[in-house]
């Protein structure tokens, strides 16, 4: 028999958390990433080049109700997450956790350091994960009590998820072989599935015509990321270090220990092989170390389950691990003053980095331009190294007094061509420099980003460059500076 779920403490848990999450969402400024997402969301298409459109949509709805709030644009995140510490705890209430077990599955979600504070920001990581929670949660209910409908809200919610990231595309492909491996095969037969898979399948047909009217670039973008983590972290040991670090003190042990069980299971068995088949899969393709965290909720609450047993010695070890969990995600929320990061090269805070001086970064370019002769300044646009410089001016440039910015990099390059008039460019950064000096007579550095907050958001020290006397038409030359 099913138990009853834990309503009371696990609503705990999740309030803690979401109140820690709202709590501090306004301490510091956009992540990159949001920035760019914002923008994206004012040139909301069927598809980008970098992620299907759901949370660009997301982060245009915050900014038309509330403009600049941060509290609002990253809601969204707040509410995933936790909403994702319920369904952790549902996972193991169907797999016949206890009461102390569901806590144990609801507090491994909540002290994840991927998913605690990746909470705080409005990405495709926040969202996605819980999504996979989600699915995990009904194909686990399906196992005990045979459904079918719940294999049909499966296909919905990946279809939602197919408008966060392609990545539950792995999930099922590998699912697939896992279950006619070691069963159950009678999920694959269901119609309700594939009714299912149709949904998702059609709901995803604009921005798959989208990817095919501009050339597959998210294909491409997967060479690119693996390229980048390859050179980041390396290869099969690097991957499992950072998945490890994103995990936690409480995730790893207690996800290996729900691993072993599925292999116990005859009838969960095809969960164990799923995970480590997307881990080898992730690994073969150079994929980012958190596109596997989404299947880890789900091992957590095996672990729990497995637990149950444990009563005399489960209490002294189970604390001290949540409690030194909680104190590593505590310290990755923005807690500190934005003062005390000042001249400091510390980018643990990975909330902090890179997530503050974007209006002095954009005060810097302002008044650059304002600097250039009236002449030169009528016929210059204003163009970031990169899809962050491009949106940091996109959200700051307007109120500045400044045209819309352009960037030839990764899903920005699709927001608009700089105007033919426009014979000279005031460039922002120093990522594909080279490609400018070739296409331009002259380029020449006139002012740096000089973050006075002196903080290290990644363009601190910048250069900021005008280059004049455009050699061809804007219309052969943004093709040719195009960069994923």
């Amino acid at each position: 028999m099913v138990a009853a779920l834990a309503a009371r403490p696990v609503a705990v848990i999740a309030g803690l958390l979401g109140i820690a999450l709202v709590a501090t969402s306004w301490r510091y400024g956009y992540f990159g990433d949001e920035l760019y997402f914002v923008a994206a969301g004012h040139h909301l298409d069927f598809g980008y080049a970098d992620q299907p459109p759901l949370v660009p949509l997301l982060a245009l709805i915050a900014d038309t109700v509330a403009p600049g709030s941060l509290v609002v644009l990253r809601i969204p995140a707040a509410v995933v997450t936790v909403a994702g510490v319920f369904v952790a705890a549902m996972i193991a209430r169907e797999l016949g956790g206890s009461r102390r077990a569901q806590i144990i599955s609801a507090g491994s979600y909540a002290v994840a350091p991927f998913l605690a504070g990746g909470g705080h920001l409005l990405a495709t990581s926040t969202v996605d994960p819980f999504l996979w929670t989600l699915i995990t949660w009904l194909v686990v209910r399906w196992v005990g009590v045979r459904d079918d409908k719940l294999l049909l809200w499966a296909g919905v919610v990946t279809a939602v998820s197919l408008q966060v990231k392609w990545l539950i595309v792995f999930f099922w492909v590998v699912a697939g072989v896992a279950i006619l491996i070691a069963g159950p095969r009678d999920l694959l037969r269901s119609k309700m599935l594939w009714l299912g898979a149709a949904i998702a399948g059609l709901t995803s047909v604009p921005q798959l015509l989208w990817q095919a009217h501009n050339g597959w670039p998210q294909l491409q973008m997967g060479s690119v990321i693996a390229a980048d983590e390859r050179a980041s972290i390396g290869g099969a040991g690097g991957f499992l270090l950072v998945l490890a670090l994103y995990t936690g003190a409480v995730g790893v042990p207690l996800g290996i220990y729900g691993l072993v069980r599925t292999f116990r299971l005859p009838e969960f068995r095809f969960l164990g092989i799923t995970a480590v088949g997307l881990i080898v899969v992730f690994i073969a393709t150079g994929g980012r170390p958190y596109y596997a965290g989404g299947i880890l909720p789900v091992l957590w609450a095996f672990g729990a389950v497995g637990l149950d047993g444990r009563r005399r010695w489960l209490p002294w070890v189970a604390w001290p691990v949540f409690a030194v969990s909680i104190a590593f995600v505590a310290a990755s929320l923005p807690l500190r003053p934005v003062d005390s990061l000042r001249d400091s090269n510390e980018t643990a805070d990975f909330i902090a980095f890179e997530s503050v001086g974007w209006p002095q970064m954009a005060d810097e370019v302002a008044a650059a331009y304002r600097a250039l002769p009236d002449d030169v300044r009528a016929h210059t646009a204003i163009v970031g190294d990169a899809y962050w410089s491009a949106s940091v001016m996109s959200l700051y440039g307007p109120e500045r007094g400044l045209p819309a910015p352009y960037g030839p990099n990764r899903g920005y390059w699709y927001f608009g061509v700089p105007p033919e008039s426009a014979v000279n460019v005031l460039y922002i950064g120093d990522n594909h420099i080279d490609q400018i000096r070739s296409h331009f007579g002259s380029v020449t550095q006139v002012a740096t980003v000089d973050n006075k907050l002196g903080i290290h958001n990644g363009y601190q020290g910048a250069p900021i460059y005008l280059a004049t006397n455009r050699d061809r038409p804007w219309s052969a030359l943004w093709p040719a500076l195009r960069n994923l």
